[in-house]
């Protein structure tokens, strides 16, 4: 399953428009989601809540994946981006992109921490957080829905749904609560192999996908976001320029590309060019280079963040703060 985007403009407001109307109720939705308590949400409009096409589980998220030693893997491209987790005591492991495209969420336990991998190519918010919350366990699927254009996750135990960008659930028994983010970055194979080359790397999923093969060709050059109907971003950012999210700020790329590195706000905020776009090319490694982004403390620890596209930024964020070039 594939959210199509060779579509015109027009068309996809069209689109939209449709999906609003027909789908923005949650009475149609309780016969899908039975055990979801729709008495409690944080969204006050329901228009927001939009299909993405798929149906719940559509996309299919992915639970104890396999593993394979980094020196054995040769089918991912040098460029590809993968997400990578290091958690103290544990062996390094990456995440390819290629599989979090078609999968978007893979439920993990590394060491004694279990964790949620979770990537929204809308958004193109790749972010891991802490599956354990007041004690209880949470296995995380895809809904099929979308909001500000960002997937709406839910858990298997409660069916309550999340909000992938800021990691909180709005509809259900877990409304407000908030998962715990833990650091974590996107960067290139070969910069995730050359530092940790007794690293492990997650193994091709065991489903028929055309994995290495991007079906959202060229979305990171339009002018407009898919199923989104809110402001665009302020001091003219374009919509679909990616930012580094630390909290409630903001770090434009196109300031890093200029800089390299940044000192404020107690970060150090660095990126370098080697890292291809998810969202451009067919093939993933073929796409434009848009830089790996490292952010780290004052002491040099790693910091949790995100590298989210504009739009979604101003979006969850409204009052959020543009840490622009002085």
């Amino acid at each position: 399953m594939r959210r199509s985007l060779r579509i015109f403009p027009l068309i996809a407001s069209l689109v939209a428009m449709l999906a609003t109307v027909a789908q923005a109720n949650p009475d149609r939705w309780k016969s899908e989601w039975p055990n979801t308590d729709f008495s409690r949400s944080s969204v006050t409009d329901w228009n927001e809540i939009l299909s993405g096409g798929p149906p719940k589980d559509g996309i299919p998220a992915l639970s104890d994946p396999k593993f394979r030693k980094v020196t054995t893997e040769t089918r991912i491209e040098l460029r590809e981006p993968v997400i990578t987790v290091e958690i103290k005591g544990q062996v390094p492991r990456a995440y390819p992109i290629r599989y979090l495209t078609w999968h978007e969420i893979v439920n993990d336990k590394v060491g004694d921490t279990p964790i949620a991998v979770t990537f929204c190519p809308l958004c193109n918010s790749g972010m891991v957080f802490d599956r354990r919350l007041g004690g209880k366990l949470r296995t995380f699927g895809v809904s099929g829905k979308l909001r500000n254009s960002d997937m709406v996750m839910y858990d298997a135990e409660t069916e309550s749904w999340w909000q992938q960008a800021i990691g909180t659930g709005i509809v259900g028994a877990h409304k407000g609560d908030v998962l715990k983010q833990l650091p974590s970055w996107m960067e290139s194979w070969a910069e995730f192999k050359t530092r940790n080359p007794q690293g492990l790397v997650m193994d091709e999923p065991d489903w028929s996908r055309a994995y290495g093969r991007n079906p959202y060709v060229s979305y990171d050059s339009s002018g407009r976001p898919f199923l989104y109907g809110g402001e665009m971003p302020p001091h003219g950012i374009p919509a679909l320029m990616r930012v580094v999210r630390v909290g409630k700020r903001a770090w434009p790329m196109s300031r890093l590309n200029t800089e390299g590195e940044v000192r404020e706000a107690g970060l150090v905020i660095s990126w370098v060019a080697g890292q291809a776009s998810a969202l451009d090319a067919d093939r993933i490694g073929d796409g434009k280079d848009v830089g790996t982004v490292r952010v780290r403390d004052g002491s040099g620890r790693n910091v949790a963040h995100d590298v989210m596209f504009a739009f979604a930024f101003h979006a969850f964020f409204p009052r959020g703060k543009w840490m622009l070039p002085k």
